[in-house]
């Protein structure tokens, strides 16, 4: 009787001791469950890495935007990443450690200087193709360059200023980073549109840091040096609203002709609103689809364009530029 006593209350503990363990397992997997391990991952068919120039910048969130969603599209795990303000250096840096993570493509812009050459050869070794947006260095072995012709955009920014202007124009203009190539470009294209007219002169050119506060003080700084300035140029996508802040906080007898640089919802609203004359338009959102349609193709080993330049315009009035989308 005591055995079977015995037998009776080991099977019960033995039970309870079942059912608490199941329950333990259960819970635990619920209480510690994690989307995306090993078993749930999603898989994907290719690995690529966009470095922008900054990740607040609304220029390069378009082209991350655009991009994401093509990515998105044909299975491609596209991770962006980026400095917080713009650091060649930082993007130098994190494009090394993508290099070192075997990414299958690298979409960056192109930066001067012997390290963006030497790292590009790298990534080449490493048969990871890299394509250029925004701004291009055709020195390196980079497979492709995706976006606006630069120097054409600056030009016609220069042709714009002699259509619409009459007698002597003193112009200043506001560029982002006199390092960026792009800025570069533009700043010459620009200069050598205007350079057999006598009547148009550039009396100086300053920085403005890629931010709209950084335009608007360099803007009031230079005209209060430069009282006779009655033309401005902005080759950056903040410098057209920073130039109309800056104009709009000294007491002048006329507005100064005012050319921006591309199409952000701001630069657009001050265009409608006629605080702004016109604006060079091109379009990062076809930069981004495009660059990473040009790396699909580049994995499946298909011919590319090496030079794909992207629409540039000039707009005068926002209708203008509806019809062209």
């Amino acid at each position: 009787m005591e055995h079977k006593k015995k037998v009776i209350l080991y099977t019960g503990a033995g039970l309870l001791f079942g059912i608490s363990f199941l329950f333990m397992l259960y819970f635990g997997k619920e209480t510690f469950y994690v989307e995306g391990t090993e078993s749930t991952a999603k898989t994907y068919d290719y690995h690529f890495a966009l470095i922008t120039e900054e990740t607040g910048n609304a220029y390069w969130q378009e082209i991350e935007q655009s991009a994401k969603a093509t990515a998105a599209e044909h299975n491609i795990y596209l991770e962006s990443t980026g400095p917080r303000k713009a650091n060649p250096d930082e993007v130098l840096r994190t494009m090394d450690q993508m290099i070192a993570a075997k990414v299958d493509g690298i979409i960056t812009q192109g930066l001067p200087g012997p390290r963006f050459l030497d790292l590009v050869h790298k990534a080449n070794e490493h048969n990871i193709p890299v394509v250029t947006v925004d701004s291009d260095m055709p020195e390196s072995e980079r497979t492709a360059y995706i976006g606006t012709d630069n120097f054409d955009s600056g030009y016609l920014a220069g042709e714009e200023l002699i259509r619409e202007t009459t007698g002597e124009q003193v112009v200043g203009i506001i560029t982002g980073n006199v390092e960026s190539l792009n800025q570069q470009q533009r700043m010459e294209g620009f200069e050598e549109a205007i350079k057999n007219v006598d009547r148009i002169q550039v009396v100086d050119i300053r920085e403005s840091n890629i931010t709209e506060v950084g335009a608007a003080q360099v803007t009031y700084s230079m005209m209060k040096q430069h009282s006779d300035i009655n033309a401005l140029f902005g080759t950056s996508a903040l410098d057209g609203v920073g130039m109309v802040q800056g104009v709009e906080e000294i007491t002048v007898w006329e507005r100064p002709y005012m050319i921006a640089f591309d199409i952000l919802p701001e630069t657009i609203h001050l265009l409608e609103e006629g605080k702004l004359d016109a604006v060079i338009a091109q379009y990062p959102d076809k930069m981004g689809t495009k660059a990473v349609e040009t790396m699909i193709d580049l994995q499946h080993k298909d011919y590319v364009e090496p030079l794909q330049h992207t629409k540039t315009e000039v707009i005068r009035e926002a209708d203008e530029l509806e019809d062209s989308l």
